[in-house]
């Protein structure tokens, strides 16, 4: 069974999606709208801008978002997902693959989300970081002896999970987690520390205008961050996607759920191949691929 993928921040790169624009007309109409929504020109930044500029966290969660839809556009009615899941932000792409949000609804959101983050960045000192080849129960009983906020934020394959908090906290946590036999703990270059509960202020901006956006019943399961499992309540959609901006994302957990409930090859929708990677060290039996558009 094929099941699709989509991609979280850190996918982004300069010229992303360019290529796309130039050869499929159906994107010029689908980049006027998001730019009408967004109020910017998000276009030229994804085709042309720096490196700083698309690490903005207002510029980078809704670029991912329009390169994963806009193949998905193209993919048309060669799309027939049977599971879809998304990584993070990715999420927001999964559930307009799975029929659940519009494109447009679904680009408010992660507008909303992505400025809600980065006022959340601005008022806290947070970071993240990733540790490697060191057992989860370990990772997490370290964060928990740390004074700080520090939690384990994304568990994406097994020997390489991030922690998420205070700068303070996960600089210590870093230090002892080095000591306890991670081969590598690095301080990741992000804005802040997303999947923690210094994103407490973010998740209540996003609370309301999930609640006010129209959730479909998706047309297959959307296997979600918070829980690894397969969902098809709009209601419990809505709760997790809210849980989300505090909680793990549980990725590892996800990709062998989908595998469990019979997924036989992943294909990954949107910019970059970091999801392939993290899927064959889950599982190297599993074939990945990226579409050819």
């Amino acid at each position: 069974m094929k099941s699709y993928v989509f991609p979280g921040q850190g996918s982004q790169f300069t010229g992303m999606c360019y290529d796309l624009f130039q050869k499929h007309k159906v994107l010029k109409e689908m980049f006027k709208n998001a730019e009408d929504i967004l109020g910017f020109n998000i276009s030229k930044i994804m085709f042309n801008g720096t490196n700083e500029d698309l690490m903005q966290t207002k510029v980078t969660q809704p670029a991912i978002f329009i390169h994963s839809i806009a193949m998905l556009k193209i993919l048309g009615g060669s799309f027939n997902p049977k599971q879809v899941a998304g990584h993070s932000l990715g999420e927001f792409s999964a559930l307009v693959g799975a029929g659940v949000l519009s494109f447009e609804d679904g680009l408010k959101l992660v507008s909303i989300r992505a400025m809600a983050m980065q006022k959340a960045c601005e008022k806290t000192n947070g970071t993240m970081a990733a540790i490697l080849a060191l057992e989860n129960e370990v990772i997490e009983e370290v964060c928990d002896k740390i004074d700080g906020e520090v939690v384990a934020a994304n568990y994406n394959c097994p020997g390489q999970v991030v922690i998420s908090g205070d700068y303070n906290a996960v600089e210590q946590a870093c230090k002892v987690l080095t000591e306890k036999g991670a081969r590598r703990a690095i301080i990741l270059p992000v804005g802040g520390a997303f999947h923690s509960e210094l994103m407490i202020e973010a998740k209540n901006e996003l609370t309301k205008a999930i609640n006010e956006a129209k959730f479909n019943a998706p047309i297959c399961p959307i296997y979600q961050n918070v829980n690894g499992l397969g969902e098809t309540s709009v209601d419990n959609i809505k709760k997790n996607l809210i849980s989300q901006l505090t909680s793990p994302v549980r990725w590892t957990q996800s990709v062998n759920q989908m595998i469990k409930d019979g997924a036989t090859e992943f294909v990954e929708i949107g910019p970059g191949k970091v999801l392939q990677g993290l899927i064959k060290k889950i599982n190297r039996e599993i074939l990945t691929t990226t579409p050819l558009l």
